[in-house]
């Protein structure tokens, strides 16, 4: 198990402050370019308080940096095909929500992505940690310096919605102020382009929540108009018995410029792969705890697998506090869990956060590891689990969200207050 130890550079003095971070002279980043932002970033979370961060990174830097991405993630289709080339090796990545130090860990420990190692992010990279934005755009200049090495994907914390209730929105405009909300929009069009879900090497599919329903064909209906011209929303009631599972075709034509994937009407199969949950209960239904996606069976993923000749699902969405509810499954201590084993293959989650979350309201923590999956040639099938443990001590930082009030997990969504579905472009 690895951990990395940082209490002595954390008692040492603090260095001299970095230079201002600026686009390297011919537009086009480095490899060194990436590694200066990362040491720049970490610096900052150490000695530079969260106001003062504009001094070193501007904002006029972030947004060309989010708005390079977006161009980048707003041209790959829903479900991107990864097709390693010989010799190279895949790297999956689970939630991280904004725990910078141990993400720039992990990318040590796995080795920074090249032409020989490609990585996968399953989502979650903002909300409850203090440094959502700066972990958010150390991986967003990997893929700008590495397109075809580095695969982004949507969690359901990149939307309007959780980044209001857990802390990013707040983070955002806490470190750029008056420039807070042009930022923050900014990041709102990145996240609606972030791609849905991978396929690695024929054989792997992964997402943030899991897997999806078939397109729903609803007769039209037209809204009554309300009080003051407001419209009544149409009742879609779902009936369980008739939901089926979703096609990778059907996936591939969703619409997923979305601020907060929609929990009603038809386009549902963003909001099923980022907020689904499995289960050990046979068949598909709808997930009545979180209010939004489905909960699914070892029976749906034999035949998600059978379907579509795979052997695996790695699926993140699940960390310490939501599993320490769902007694029916296996806890997230070692950073991942192998939730159905089927005949065609495994269902397996994976959880990269360790020591999660940041800010707990109890004395007791879960203090459990992160990890990440390496996928090896030549069949990418049979995942290499590497468990690691959090950076410690972590530099001093205040939440951007209130959280002893709100909930260790996303069970209790306010459905009311998520976008419908409208994007911000």
């Amino acid at each position: 198990m690895a951990q990395l130890e940082a209490g002595a550079a954390a008692m040492d003095p603090a260095p001299a402050a970095p230079p201002v971070v600026e686009w390297p002279e011919g537009g086009a980043l480095t490899r060194d370019w990436v590694a200066g932002l990362a040491s720049t970033l970490d610096w900052c979370s150490r000695h530079l308080p969260a106001d003062r961060l504009p001094t070193v990174l501007p904002p006029a830097l972030v947004q060309r940096l989010v708005l390079a991405a977006a161009a980048i993630l707003h041209r790959e289709p829903n479900l991107v095909r990864v097709d390693p080339r010989p010799g190279q090796s895949v790297v999956v990545v689970g939630d991280v929500h904004g725990q910078l130090h141990d993400v720039i860990f992990l990318l040590r420990d796995a080795g920074f992505p090249s032409e020989e190692r490609v990585f996968v992010f399953n989502g979650d990279y903002v909300d409850r940690g203090a440094w959502g934005l700066e972990t958010l755009l150390l991986l967003l200049a990997w893929k700008v310096l590495l397109p075809n090495c580095v695969f982004l994907l949507r969690g359901n914390h990149e939307s309007k919605y959780c980044t209001s209730v857990y802390g990013f929105e707040k983070e955002v405009m806490t470190k750029y102020k008056d420039q807070g909300p042009q930022v923050y929009r900014k990041f709102l069009r990145c996240f609606e382009d972030l791609p849905l879900a991978t396929i690695i090497a024929g054989c792997v599919y992964t997402a943030h929540g899991g897997i999806f329903r078939g397109t729903i064909v609803l007769p039209s209906k037209r809204s009554k108009k309300g009080k003051k011209g407001r419209k009544n929303k149409a009742d879609f009631t779902v009936d369980s018995t008739s939901i089926r599972l979703g096609s990778l075709d059907e996936l591939l034509k969703a619409r997923r410029t979305v601020l907060d994937p929609p929990y009603e009407g038809q386009n549902l199969i963003p909001g099923d792969v980022l907020w689904s949950d499995p289960s050990l209960q046979m068949g598909l239904s709808p997930n009545q705890e979180r209010g939004i996606g489905l909960l699914w069976g070892p029976d749906i993923t034999q035949q998600f697998l059978r379907t579509n000749n795979l052997k695996l699902i790695i699926r993140s969405h699940e960390g310490p506090d939501a599993r320490d509810k769902r007694h029916d499954l296996l806890g997230m201590d070692k950073g991942y869990t192998i939730d159905h084993d089927v005949e065609c293959g495994k269902l397996i989650t994976l959880f990269s956060a360790p020591d999660y979350p940041q800010f707990q309201a109890s004395e007791e923590r879960y203090n459990n590891c992160g990890a990440y999956i390496v996928l090896n040639p030549p069949d990418f099938a049979t995942p290499v689990f590497h468990s690691f443990e959090a950076v410690k001590p972590r530099p001093p930082a205040h939440p951007f969200y209130d959280f002893v009030d709100v909930a260790d997990s996303d069970e209790e969504l306010n459905l009311d207050a998520m976008d419908s579905g409208t994007s911000s472009q």
